[in-house]
């Protein structure tokens, strides 16, 4: 027998070996985890079992992602879906499941117990395919919006469907009045959640923030997402729809990028351990007898076929063309994680015949585990089945293409895209000086790229990825990531690569300046010091100093290394600049969706509801407008990048999608 430590051990020495190898062949690291589930769960080697422990920690996995997931929406975006999430989520559901019932019954299935396992197999893993949508950057797309659209419906589909097999499994007749007490509830929980996180989260955060405990932060974030989350259950909906609504509403404050910083390791560790779970699943003992075998991958087949053919039947409508609707279908063809505890319950029960309800489990669990073989050739099969030829270059496509060429050209790479890297952009930008920038945040990249910038993703001192930023060719290189430790890390990288290039290097105080330029900075800017100086200067000039004293004044601190300053300013008396700070300014790229209200308005109204932002650009099938003039009519589908803070920007966000 393993004991629970021997258990961990060996559990995480398999995820780190076949996560690693994933990863190295090129699949999603989901894939990884599941492949752990299936080898060390009880159905092969039994090293670890299906506990209440293991499935808890699981679903709060889901929970954490669908509550970062909430921090990229907001209340004015839901609104403006939901034409999708009411009208095309339940078709989806109710189309899928009908078809099904009736197969169901069909084949000897009482029609109650018929309806759970149809909606049983409506249900798609909201845990795979937000995560592997998003590692694909498809979530803002077309067919990633109405999957994200049907899967919300789902969430909220299940209540009826759970209060259906519970009392089937009592063995009592279906109660409507009960139910309809179910939903009821549901809907309270989701107004409760609705409520706190308008008229609390806010102040709560407000206040912690201005505490500068970073653990406080932390046990605030890991609360509100797990009480919300708690909220949604004991009201009978899932863990994950309460994250979500709480995230949702952080996202209108201007918090949400540290709380999203914060969440982050919590959720990707419990995300890995629901993959896990998921592989757990599978009964290779049924796969191992031939007849049995058959019988699953006929299901399997069946039920994908048949699942991708309805959504994209009923995705039509709310799309332009075929081959979107036809994309979103196989997005939707893979089982869930609903699905299986319904299948579940009634097989436990006795409710359904274990020779259709094992197979209908097994192939719901083996349609989860191909789910990255179906993801990450949604587009090339939905075109060999439409016998399109593939279209022009995408946009991301020729983004890549027209950075590469910058690389080979003389150019600027900024190290770090953040507030400080972005304002040296722009500048340089507006000079006619052209940049690459190197950054690690997916959020912040997508938001850039969508803009048009030439932002690529990775670690800034990562060799490899400087020299496809074409270090070689570069000009000068500015480092605009305030911590020391990694600006030392990203130097060395450089100098290794290219020993003369320039090198202006950002940091907050003088504490390590000396560091910094025997790791080989041509130059360091400490922004307190600089903040002094910009106050120096302007006092100066408010007294009457001529310009020219002023300039020569300023200059002599700068080559005598601030020492001046030093002997004024007391080392413990620095305090570095806030990341957090409300003055801070940001770039932000909105999606239009259909039922938005700036659809068919122009920019000029948008500017009068009272928005203080920078309209940046307007980009639309691809091609970026930059500055675009206040005539310019919005339509569905365009992406319009604004620039400003935090605060402005969620105003304009609720502007544009609802008014």
């Amino acid at each position: 027998m393993f004991t629970p430590l021997s258990q961990g051990l060996l559990l995480l020495a398999a995820s780190v070996f076949l996560v690693t190898l994933a990863r190295r062949v090129g699949l999603p690291t989901s894939m990884g985890y599941l492949v752990v589930g299936l080898v060390l769960g009880p159905h092969a080697l039994g090293v670890i079992s299906d506990s209440g422990t293991t499935r808890l920690l699981a679903e709060l996995g889901v929970a954490f992602l669908l509550f970062t997931l909430g921090l990229e929406f907001s209340v004015p975006r839901m609104l403006a879906m939901r034409r999708e999430v009411f009208g095309l989520g339940a078709a989806q559901v109710i189309a899928t499941g009908g078809v099904f019932a009736l197969l169901g019954h069909a084949l000897g299935i009482a029609w109650l117990t018929a309806v759970v396992l149809g909606g049983a197999v409506a249900m798609s893993s909201t845990a795979i395919l937000l995560q592997q949508l998003t590692e694909r950057a498809e979530l803002n797309r077309t067919h990633g919006r109405l999957a994200f659209a049907m899967l919300l419906f789902q969430d909220l589909a299940f209540v009826p469907l759970l209060a259906l097999a519970s009392a089937l499994i009592g063995g009592e007749r279906f109660d409507s009045s009960a139910g309809a007490v179910a939903v009821v509830g549901g809907v309270l929980a989701i107004v409760a959640v609705l409520a706190a996180g308008r008229w609390l989260l806010r102040p709560l955060f407000h206040e912690i923030a201005h505490s500068r405990l970073r653990e406080l932060f932390t046990l605030a974030v890991l609360f509100v997402a797990l009480g919300s989350a708690w909220v949604s259950h004991i009201a009978g909906l899932s863990f994950a729809l309460g994250a979500f609504l709480s995230g949702m509403m952080l996202a209108e404050t201007e918090y949400r990028h540290q709380i999203e910083a914060v969440i982050r390791p919590f959720r990707d560790i419990l995300l890995g351990l629901f993959f896990i779970s998921v592989g757990m699943l599978l009964d290779m003992r049924l796969l191992g007898r031939l007849g049995e075998l058959a019988i699953v991958l006929a299901m399997l087949v069946t039920l994908v076929v048949l699942k991708a053919t309805l959504a994209a039947l009923v995705t039509r409508p709310f799309t332009t063309t075929r081959f979107k609707a036809l994309r979103t279908g196989i997005v939707m063809s893979i089982g869930g994680e609903f699905g299986v505890a319904l299948c579940s319950l009634l097989l436990q029960a006795g409710l359904a015949a274990e020779r259709l309800a094992e197979p209908l489990l097994v192939a719901i669990v083996l349609s989860m585990l191909l789910s990255p073989l179906i993801l990450n050739n949604n587009k090339r099969v939905a075109r060999l089945l439409l016998r399109e030829r593939a279209p022009a270059p995408t946009a991301s496509e020729r983004e890549d293409a027209a950075t590469g060429q910058i690389a080979r050209r003389e150019h600027v790479i900024l190290c770090g895209f953040g507030r400080v890297g972005q304002n040296v952009a722009r500048v340089l930008e507006s000079q006619g000086f052209e940049y690459i920038a190197l950054d690690l945040d997916p959020a912040r990249i997508r938001a850039a790229r969508q803009a048009g910038d030439p932002v690529v993703f990775g670690d800034s001192a990562d060799e490899e990825l400087l020299t496809t930023a074409g270090v070689a060719n570069a000009s000068a290189v500015v480092i605009s990531f305030s911590d020391p430790a990694t600006s030392i890390g990203i130097l060395r990288s450089v100098r290794r690569l290219r020993p003369e290039v320039p090198v202006l290097v950002r940091t907050r105080d003088d504490a390590r300046i000396q560091e910094l330029q025997d790791a080989g900075a041509t130059d360091v800017v400490p922004e307190t010091f600089e903040a002094s100086l910009m106050l120096v200067s302007h006092v100066l000039m408010l007294l009457q100093v001529p310009a020219a004293s002023v300039v020569r004044t300023v200059g002599d601190i700068r080559n005598n290394r601030y020492t001046v300053l030093r002997n004024i300013v007391g080392r413990g008396e620095s305090r570095p600049v806030d990341e957090r700070s409300e003055h801070r300014e940001e770039i932000k790229s909105v999606v239009v969706p259909p039922g938005a209200w700036a659809v068919g308005r122009t920019l000029g109204e948008v500017r009068h509801r009272g928005i203080e932002v920078t309209f940046t650009g307007v980009r639309r099938q691809g091609i970026l407008g930059r500055e675009p003039a206040g005539d310019t009519v919005l339509r569905d589908g365009d992406i319009v990048v604004i620039y400003g803070q935090p605060e402005e920007l969620e105003r304009a966000e609720a502007v544009l999608l609802a008014g």
